[in-house]
């Protein structure tokens, strides 16, 4: 099993002449993103291979999908109290980690 830890570094700035809801993306910090690799599991016979969350038959895919469409994390444990939010945050760590590999990138 590998080890990963991705790290984002950002910066918001808010032109003088632009409404505020329009951000430049500029280096500002360093921001340490959770360990998943604990949370997130791969199983061939578990949901057809795809990252679930420790072991359960609950995918990255379905989480992401589901704040995607609006549901906030409180939803979401309050549906799956089995879940937690480190789980939640794991499947946004994996997310962004995937989103952020250079293309032909093997994945996880």
């Amino acid at each position: 099993m590998r080890d990963y830890t991705l790290t984002i570094t950002c910066r918001l700035e808010f032109a003088k002449a632009a409404p505020p809801s329009i951000a430049k993306v500029r280096p500002l910090r360093h921001i340490q993103i959770m360990d998943y690799s604990s949370i997130i599991t791969f199983e061939p016979g578990k949901r057809g291979g795809k990252p679930c969350i420790r072991g359960m038959r609950i995918s990255v895919s379905d989480v992401l999908g589901w704040l995607a469409g609006g549901q906030s994390v409180a939803e979401i444990i309050e549906d799956f109290p089995e879940l937690t939010e480190d789980d939640i945050r794991a499947c946004l760590a994996f997310g962004s980690e995937l989103a952020n590999r250079e293309p032909g990138d093997q994945a996880a």
